[in-house]
């Protein structure tokens, strides 16, 4: 025999030997017929714990926020060990959509969009450890569910926490009419109104609010839908229930709908301007100018009409081009018995008055 196959036999048959080891020693405890206090005593004699908010965490756009997440071990142990925190954001369907950050003791690394926003808070509490991720400058597309994830060793526990954001879902049309965008020009007209493109559960808020609108638009996920209080004959059919209709997942750049979008409460106010004789639209962006504002956009005058209660029978100039005015005590003159955004559409012509928005 070769001298290394004998060496190798001669070294087995002394039984002096280790398992396969790849960094770990390999034993009893990895065999599927173990139980779980079997591994748990292995590695520490206790349990590592894992609990964020059951309740769902609220905020608003430019806001701060804390999503509340703990660790600790049962029963306690001595020393603290150096743990690894990881924050992920999820899909609807649970799985990961993006890494948010990882925190070793005080060294942590934030990625993407959130790279100079999140960090771990610090504070802990007396049988808790922190691992609560704090997010400034909070943006629209933050909302979702977020995990919260604590790695000691071969342990690891996690729980989610659900973000959602203060806001209202409106539908839009671009100037050109009905049924012309794709789904990419849908994302960026509702970004140009200061908004996103909703996402189901956002549109299902808002049906659930009253929220009655018999036209298609994209949602975030590429699907076409649209929300029905009232069944009836143009809107998919007298003896369908009240819901959510869906045309399912739409090509992306073929396929032609309206968009509904989602705006959330201001960090600035909304305000009106006029003039005796009215303005024209490029009339009407300089006097916002000269008042240090800007011309509202139309997701800013959603979130003033819901989270502020801007209630003005008169309308406005919009940034968009299009005319519109908020009304939250019906009243004659002032459009349907219903609260709510009226619009003029986008004239080409007349003089109005308009909306701006300034900063706080």
């Amino acid at each position: 025999l070769p001298l290394l196959l004998k060496a190798t036999l001669l070294h087995l048959a002394s039984g002096s030997y280790h398992p396969f080891y790849n960094g770990f020693y390999y034993n009893h405890i990895m065999n599927d017929n173990s139980d779980d206090q079997d591994k748990v005593d292995y590695f520490s004699g206790s349990r590592l714990v894992v609990e964020a908010s059951k309740d769902p965490v609220y905020s608003y756009n430019g806001a701060n926020v804390t999503l509340p997440c703990h660790y600790r071990y049962e029963p306690e142990l001595g020393p603290k060990r150096k743990i690894r925190i990881k924050w992920s954001k999820l899909r609807d369907d649970y799985t990961k959509e993006q890494d948010v950050m990882v925190a070793i003791g005080k060294t942590y690394v934030a990625f993407g969009d959130f790279k100079g926003r999140a960090h771990i808070r610090r504070a802990g509490e007396a049988s808790w450890q922190e691992a609560s991720l704090v997010i400034s400058d909070v943006r629209l597309k933050d909302d979702g569910k977020y995990r919260c994830e604590v790695i000691d060793g071969l342990e690891d526990e996690s729980d989610v926490v659900d973000l959602r954001l203060q806001g209202i879902v409106f539908p839009y049309q671009p100037p050109r009419g009905q049924y012309r965008l794709n789904f990419h020009e849908a994302e960026q007209v509702c970004q140009d109104q200061g908004a996103i493109l909703a996402n189901f559960n956002q549109l299902f808020q808002a049906w659930s609010e009253g929220l009655d609108w018999c036209n298609a638009g994209w949602l975030a996920d590429g699907t076409v839908q649209y929300p029905i209080r009232l069944p009836r004959k143009p809107c998919g059919g007298v003896h369908l229930a009240p819901g959510i209709r869906s045309y399912g997942p739409r090509h992306r750049h073929l396929h032609r709908f309206d968009a509904f979008c989602f705006s959330s409460a201001l960090k600035g106010e909304v305000f009106y301007l006029d003039r005796l004789a009215g303005m024209t639209l490029e009339e009407a962006k300089q006097s916002c100018q000269d008042a240090g504002a800007e011309i509202a956009r139309v997701g800013q005058l959603y979130s003033a009409w819901k989270f502020v209660g801007l209630d003005r029978c008169n309308a406005g100039w919009l940034a968009d081009g299009s005319v519109r005015y908020p009304i939250v005590t019906p009243r004659a003159n002032c459009g349907p018995a219903e609260p709510g955004v009226r619009s003029f559409g986008f004239p080409r012509k007349g003089r109005f008055g308009v909306f701006c928005y300034r900063e706080r």
